[in-house]
Order: C-alpha cells, then structure tokens, then sequence
C-alpha cells in the first residue's frame, strides 16, 4: 500500500539511515517537550510571588527558567544537527538513484524528456522531497508532541481550561489537512512551469554560439521571460490559494484564547485556581495558535513535495524499452588477453523495419556486412541512415525484422538475445556530435575501457591520427578538454571521439558521418592505418563526402527504406543513376577514371 504514495516511496530512502533519524526525531521531541515546561514554571513563579514569596524564590525560578532554556537550545542544537545529516544523506541517495536511472533509460526516453525537465526532477524536486521529509517529518513530530503536552497541561491544571481548545484544535487541524490535496496539484503545474525555465537554460548555455552567430539573444530573453512569467503565475496561484485558506483555521484556534480567559476568570473567581495558572494556560494556548501557522507551512511542504515525489517516482518507474539478453556474443568475441583486439564480427539486417515520426525509415531493409569488411552506407538526406546505425549497437530496436551479429563460421544470433552491455562493448559507434566529457584527455579515452594503459592509449591515438592534436595541448594526455570539448576544433573532437572508440579494440565500429569535419588526407590515414595493423574491426562508414566512400571496400546506397543497390564505387557509378544523383557525378566519371 505504502508503495503506491509517491512521497513515502522516497521516504523508503531513509532506510540505511534509520539510526541517525530515529535518533534526530526522538531529541527532536525531547526538546519540544521541555517546552511546557517553561510556562508551567511561570504560572508558578507568579503564583508564589503574589502570595508574598520574596527576592530568593524569585531567583530560584529565574535560574529554573534559565536552566530550562540552556538545556532546551543544546538538545535543539544537536537535533538540528542530525537533522540536517540525514536530511544530506537523503540527498544524496535521492539525486543518486535519480541519475542512475536516467543513464540507464534508453534514448527513446531522452528524446521524449528535456533535459530541463530531468534537471529540475533531480534538483528542485529532490529539495522539496528532502525538505517536506526532514523538516516536514521534523515539524509532525514537533506538533505532536507540543500539541499533545500542551493540551494534557490545560486538562491537569482543570477540564474546563482543556476541553474546548481541544476541540477547536482538531477542527482546525482538519481545516488545514482538507486543503493539502489543492496544492499539491498547484504545485504540479508550477513544476512543470520550472521545467520550461530549465529547459531555456540549459539551451541558452548549450547553444551560446548558434545563439550569437544569428544574433537570437533579444528573441531568446523574450522566451525566457515568458517562462519565467508562467512559472511566477503557477506560485502566485499557489500561495494566493494557501493565503486565502490559512486565516479561518487560525482563527478557530484562537477562539480557544478567549475560551480560556473567559474560564480561567470563573475558575479564579470560585478560588479554583490561581492567576498565574490563568497566564499559564493563556500563554500554553498562545503556543497551540502558532503552531496552527506551522501546520499550514508544513500542509505547503507536504503538498509541494507530493508533487515532487510524484515526478520523481515517474523517472524512476520508467522501465528501459531495450530489454538485455543472455548470450555471449559468437565466435569467441570476447577479449583474450588486456589490450588484444577483439576477433572482427559480421552485421546483418534483415527485413528490417523501423518507423519513427509516423512514416517508415527503413522498411524491408537487408544488409550484411562480412567480418573485417569496411562497408561506407550512403543515401539521401532522411534515408535513414543514422537509424541504421543506432541498430549496431541496440541504441534502439527494430519494429520488425532481426539485426543480427556474428560470422558464417561461428553463428549469427539476434543481438536482443545478447548481453546488452557486452555487445555495446563489442560495438563501437562514433557520432558526427562528437561528445567530450569534461575532463582530461586520458579519461576521456578511457571511457570505452577503464583499464586501458598508457600504450593503449597512444596506439588508438596513432590510429586515429589524432597526435598532432596532444602536441597543441600543454599537458598531452592530462590536459582538460573542457565543457562537451569546447576548448578543441570539430575535427580534433572527432579524432578523439574516434580514439576512445578504438582503444575498447571493438569487434565492430560504426562511424556515424564522424569523419565529417576531417580532410581527404586525414580520412584516408585513418583508414591506411587501420587497414596496416591487420587486426582492423569492421568498420561500417555513414558517409556524405566522396572521400570517405573511396576508401570502403563496398558501397550500399540506402534509399526508400531499403539497400537499392551494393557493390563498389565504380560498379555503382556504372550502373546505378541514383547513385550517381546523390554524388552529382555522372556516368562518364566512372568511365574516365577505369581509363
């Protein structure tokens, strides 16, 4: 039952930290129990007073006061403290569990949810969770046990004095807990408003160069602002409502104020009691009034955080679509030895059909690639291909048909019936985005394998002709690269981006357009490099540029959703007028150049 309410799902959180909480509850609660206290002393001190009690009792309750206080703000304090200890760790484990499901959640995910919006489930709406569960449970804890001793006191010193603000307390508190529910879908509409603020900026970061280069910085504040302003709507809507509803519980409470005077007169009159009982029990009922306004604060919290909670829960809910297999990859793919190269695996397609935007991308798509095969796949813009590649490596799957992985000699099998991280291994893809982490170059690298040595590093370096760009770093492979590589050029990126690849000595890569920013020259060192080494993997090429087509062993023209034609460059400028459309070439080209 718990499970199904969002906030005490992130409550479970608390669990390895049961100890320090019970431990901040329970001081916690000591604390506001001394609190009475003060006030029965009070009403004691004044009742001996007025009956003639002299300069040395009145010293004898100004030291109880004092006493009292001093023990009461050291108990606060060390509260407090733990307080905020577990309040961190829950923190801690909240954003944690946070990031790890979202790095776990296939790109279909992402491509759905923006990264403000991620952003803000992992930072605004982890702080209100982490704040309505140790302040708020801080607060329950408090109330109760303030309320309860309070109310207990009015009933010793004469049931007429606790009766009725008994009453008016929990018709008060009802009042205040009825509203929760109102807020708590207030504050969902202001969380998603937060989420668009986010959202602006993160693309207002991201995107600074687009964003000067066509000089939208004018058009973009005016975005922003509009973000801003409905996200300022959503709180005002929601701390108007919590204005409006929070005076009547209040004043019901306060009725007890004059319950008690109006009483505490007719109970002094017929000698039931005395007037420092009256001012004690007025000042108890001040405390019961106050407290009225922290239910109302802790009502905001709660329901804040139950909105919170509730978009949390969403994230970690969320079930990856790409489900792992079992098998290990075919034909022995694993690596034998550290820093051997993995035996090169053929790839087939197979009826492939993949349909994205309500229209088919590939529909009916074969191909197979040989082991050890550089293959370059071309075809129009929007054919597809990058579609094509994400199937390598199972960054998506296919609606129907098989992407297979193996040899002739050792087995094909469908790679959703294989270890899903094993294959990512054993499959390399490099994008034309050529993303750097913002840290040095060595651990840049070392992404794709974690104990890779230095000499791994230099020779996926040397493969990627990517020396020249260590030799313009001051500190080689230590240098930091900056924030997604900004400090480096497109091409430098991507050299990188290819070096990191080739250090996991993958069984299969996949170069999606990710020579794209390099020179004829550069392309064709890369490849007479890999091509030298004789422990090449399969290499298949997304390209768009003649010169990295020139350097395939095959070409495959993707077109309508299927492979229309393979075979060479010149067998296909020969034969194929699609494929010399697409170059913009035409057939005396292929002529010339078999002459």
């Amino acid at each position: 039952m718990w499970s199904r309410v969002p906030l005490l799902r992130c409550f479970a959180f608390y669990r390895p930290h049961w100890r320090i909480l019970f431990v901040a509850t329970a001081v916690m609660a000591v604390a506001n129990l001394l609190m009475p206290f003060t006030f029965v002393i009070l009403g004691q001190a004044l009742t001996d007073l007025k009956s003639g009690a002299g300069v040395e009792a009145a010293w004898h309750w100004s030291v109880a006061l004092l006493a009292l206080a001093a023990g009461r703000g050291l108990v606060q304090y060390f509260g407090t403290v733990l307080s905020i200890m577990a309040g961190q760790r829950l923190l801690h484990d909240l954003r944690l569990a946070i990031f790890t499901q979202v790095q776990r959640l296939d790109p279909a995910w992402h491509a759905s949810h923006g990264s403000g919006e991620i952003v803000s489930r992992t930072t605004r709406d982890s702080d209100q969770v982490r704040d309505a569960i140790t302040g708020g449970w801080r607060t329950i804890v408090e109330l109760v046990v303030m309320v309860v001793s309070v109310l207990a006191t009015l009933w010793w010193y004469h049931p007429l004095l606790g009766v009725v603000p008994t009453v008016l307390t929990l018709i008060g508190m009802t009042l205040v807990v009825r509203q929760g529910w109102a807020i708590a879908r207030l504050d969902a509409q202001a969380g998603d408003a937060y989420d668009g603020v986010l959202q602006d900026i993160d693309e207002g970061v991201r995107g600074v160069r687009v964003v000067k280069a066509f000089s939208l910085e004018a058009s973009r504040a005016v975005r922003f602002s509009g973000h801003l302003a409905t996200y300022e709507r959503s709180e005002l809507a929601t701390g108007w409502f919590i204005a409006s509803r929070q005076p009547l519980p209040q004043f019901i409470v306060a009725l007890g104020h004059v319950w008690v005077f109006v009483a505490g007169a007719w109970l002094i009159a017929n000698g039931l009691t005395g007037v420092g009982t009256l001012v004690a029990a007025l000042l108890l009922v001040q405390m019961i009034i106050f407290r009225v306004e922290a239910v109302g604060n802790l009502q905001q919290m709660l329901a804040k955080a139950h909105a919170s909670a509730d978009r949390i829960v969403a994230v970690l809910d969320a079930q990856p679509a790409l489900a792992t297999g079992q098998k290990a990859l075919p034909g022995a793919a694993a690596i034998p030895v550290a820093g051997a190269a993995q035996q090169p695996l053929g790839l087939r397609l197979e009826n492939v059909r993949v349909a994205l935007g309500g229209r088919n991308v590939l529909d009916g798509c074969d191909l197979t690639i040989k082991p050890g095969e550089i293959v370059a796949l071309v075809g129009p813009t929007g054919s597809g291909k990058s579609t094509l590649a994400s199937l390598a490596s199972r960054l998506r799957d296919p609606d129907a048909g098989r992407v297979l992985v193996g040899s002739d000699a050792a087995g094909w099998t469908d790679a959703r019936q294989l270890d899903r991280d094993a294959l990512r291994r054993s499959v390399q893809v490099v994008f034309q985005d050529a993303f750097l982490f913002s840290d040095t170059v060595a651990a840049n690298l070392r992404r794709s394998r974690p104990d890779a040595d230095d000499a791994a590093l230099d020779r996926a370096i040397a493969q990627a002709a990517a020396g020249d760009v260590l030799a313009t770093l001051p500190d080689g492979l230590a240098s930091k690269v900056g924030e997604r590589g900004v400090t480096l050029s497109g091409g430098q990126r991507q050299r990188l981006c290819l070096a990191r690849a080739l250090v996991a000595r993958p069984a299969i890569l996949v170069a999606d357009d990710a020579t794209s920013a390099l020179d004829a020259v550069t392309e064709r060192k890369i490849l007479d490099g890999l091509r030298a080494a004789g422990d090449h993997p399969t290499l298949l090429l997304i390209a768009g540029k003649l010169s990295t087509i020139l350097l395939a062993d095959r070409v495959a023209l993707l077109d309508q959703g299927r492979i229309v034609a393979s075979g060479s460059h010149e067998d296909l400028l020969e034969r194929s007028p699609a494929y010399r459309d697409l170059l913009g070439l035409d057939k005396s080209a292929a002529v010339g150049r078999a002459s």
